[in-house]
């Protein structure tokens, strides 16, 4: 039983590893996304089926793509549209022996699996389909999560989860989405639409937007490996670089972002001791490849810069926060937002004082699109508790706290607006 049991982690652990190219595979062959994660699935079943009896097979990912190959002929087969290419197929697997391993090994020797994967990438990112659909897709078919894993990230049942998949599927077929990587302007659309979905994954991971950790790690795996994917197949996109560049950075603080009982722990109180260089230098690297690459600096590369700003100072009071305020300015001007602008007046406050940060801050309050966004109270908290207006900051840090979805973050809030009294003192 144990051989069995240890068998079927070996078989999940494969098909994780593999999954994105045999959908990818498959996808270039039945031309229908939602038709290639099943025949995936249905090796997979046959893996399970089989390997606990004959073992693990010394190429399993050629055995998957093998067996979903030979569905994918008795697919079409049963296709008439596709009569000629069920025919050209078939003989092939007929009268070669071996066809469909010897296949995939030529496939992964050359450059047509990543050609695969980038096209899967582009379809399962494709603006056609909601943020959530796109984000649900990707971490199905590029990340190989399975639905309840994707559920659990995100705190919704799986049947939400399922919902969103099943109909991001119906609505790529019923578009007609072609396989195919997109070329000129649409190009760079799709790109940016890649992006925002792999950094959406990493930030819920980073900073949950709701229950009970305040980080999910494995979120923020998945969307490192999505990205390095992704510039790995675009090496001449700088902002895919730039993304990488962020994500590691981040990521690096991971370990010191959380105290002994899973508290946050705030950017200016963490030992930097536990930041783990590695990341950094794989960060930093990022970045300068994305800057090689000339051009104009985009949003992602722009807020790698400003983390590198903080992973190079050893210590909090060595941040260069000056600059830091000019790379939000310089963001501010290529990617307008309210939250840009709030994450500036912080840099400002740093650099020149909380006196020069609080009034870019108020200009924000009547911002509509930050009415329940808990960061804007917490911020303008945190520097009237500096400027020694402590009552004002324990109402900013309260109404902060019933604005968060995070348990965590919440009690964080309420612990500072607690630590506030009306002789002045700060926290």
């Amino acid at each position: 039983m144990t051989g069995s049991g240890e068998v079927h982690r070996a078989i999940e652990a494969v098909f994780r590893i593999e999954s994105a190219r045999l959908i990818a595979g498959l996808t270039r062959i039945v031309r229908d996304v939602g038709a290639a994660e099943e025949l995936a699935q249905d090796a997979l079943v046959a893996a399970l089926e089989r390997w606990p009896e004959t073992g693990v097979p010394e190429k399993p990912g050629a055995w998957l793509m093998a067996t979903a190959k030979h569905r994918a002929i008795d697919l079409l087969r049963r296709q008439e549209r596709l009569a000629r290419k069920v025919e050209a197929l078939g003989r092939a697997a007929e009268s070669e022996p071996g066809w469909a391993e010897a296949d995939f090994a030529r496939v992964v020797e050359s450059a047509e699996i990543e050609d695969d994967l980038l096209r899967l990438v582009f379809i399962a990112c494709h603006p056609v389909l909601s943020t959530q659909a796109r984000v649900a897709l990707t971490l199905r078919l590029l990340g190989g999560l399975r639905t309840d894993e994707i559920a659990r990230a995100f705190l919704v049942s799986e049947a939400t989860v399922a919902q969103r998949i099943v109909r991001a599927k119906k609505t790529l077929a019923a578009a007609e989405v072609p396989f195919e990587v997109p070329a000129g302007e649409e190009l760079a659309a799709r790109v940016s639409s890649v992006l925002e979905v792999v950094y959406l994954v990493f930030n819920e991971g980073y900073a949950a937007t709701a229950g009970d950790d305040w980080m999910r790690p494995a979120l923020c795996e998945d969307a490192l490996r999505l990205g390095r994917m992704v510039a790995g197949l675009l090496p001449e996109e700088p902002e895919a670089h730039g993304l990488v560049a962020l994500m590691e950075l981040q990521a690096s603080r991971s370990a010191a972002r959380t105290g002994p009982a899973g508290e946050p722990v705030l950017l200016l109180e963490q030992n930097r001791s536990r930041w783990d260089r590695l990341l950094i230098r794989r960060g930093l690297a990022a970045l300068a490849r994305a800057e090689e690459l000339g051009g104009t600096i985009g949003p992602y590369a722009l807020q790698a810069a400003i983390a590198a700003c903080h992973a190079r100072a050893r210590t909090p009071e060595a941040t260069d926060w000056p600059r830091i305020a000019v790379l939000y300015g310089a963001l501010a001007h290529i990617a307008p937002s309210p939250v840009v602008e709030l994450n500036r007046a912080v840099a400002v406050a740093m650099a020149f004082g909380p006196e020069h940060g609080l009034p870019l801050v108020d200009e924000l309050v009547a911002e509509p699109s930050l009415t329940g966004y808990h960061l804007l109270p917490s911020v303008r908290g945190d520097l009237l508790a500096r400027l020694g207006r402590t009552a004002e900051a324990r109402q900013e840090f309260l109404r902060a706290a019933s604005l968060t979805r995070n348990a965590r973050e919440r009690a964080l809030l309420e612990e500072r607006a607690a630590e506030q009294d009306d002789e002045g003192r700060p926290p």
